[in-house]
C-alpha cells in the first residue's frame, strides 16, 4: 500500500510540474509573441505587456554602405516610441514577414526565447513575477545584407 502511495504521488507530482512547464510555455511564447507584434502592428499596448522597464536591448546593423556592422542600444521608451511611430506612420510588417518564437530554455524565475522577424535574430531573457513573464533583456543582430 505504501508503495502504491508513493506511485501515485509521484505520478500527481510529474503531472503538476508538466502543466506548469506548459503554462509557463505559452506565457512566454505569448510575452515573445506580444513584443514582435508590438513593433510589427505598432501596438504600445503589446510592447508595455511585454517588456520591462528596465529593458536592456542592444543589437548591431549592418551599414548598406560600409558593409560593416554598428551597434545601437534602444530603452524601454525607445521600444514605445519606435512601435507608436510605426503605427503613426502606418509602416506594418509585410504579411509574409518573419514571425518565429523557440523557447531556448524555462527554469523557475528565468527563460531565454530566439525570436526571428524582419530586422533579424533576437535572443530574449525573460523573467518571471508572479505568474506573469516580461523580456528583460534583449541582444539581437541584423540579416547579414
Amino acid at each position: 500500500m505504501k508503495t502504491l502511495f508513493i506511485i501515485i504521488l509521484s505520478l500527481f507530482l510529474v503531472n503538476i510540474s508538466y502543466a506548469q512547464s506548459e503554462v509557463d510555455k505559452k506565457a512566454i511564447r505569448k510575452a515573445c509573441m506580444n513584443y514582435l507584434e508590438g513593433f510589427y502592428e505598432g501596438d504600445t499596448l503589446k510592447i508595455v505587456n511585454s517588456i520591462r522597464p528596465s529593458l536592456y536591448k542592444f543589437g548591431y546593423w549592418k551599414n548598406k554602405e560600409s558593409s560593416s556592422y554598428k551597434g545601437a542600444q534602444m530603452t524601454y521608451k525607445q521600444a514605445i516610441a519606435y512601435a507608436k511611430g510605426v503605427f503613426e506612420k502606418k509602416n506594418f510588417a509585410k504579411k509574409d514577414a518573419p514571425k518565429k518564437v523557440e523557447i531556448l530554455n524555462i527554469m523557475n524565475h528565468i527563460a531565454a526565447a530566439k525570436i526571428t522577424a524582419w530586422w533579424g535574430v533576437d535572443y530574449a531573457l525573460l523573467s518571471k513575477d508572479g505568474d506573469k513573464w516580461m523580456i528583460e533583456q534583449v541582444l539581437w543582430e541584423g540579416p547579414p545584407r
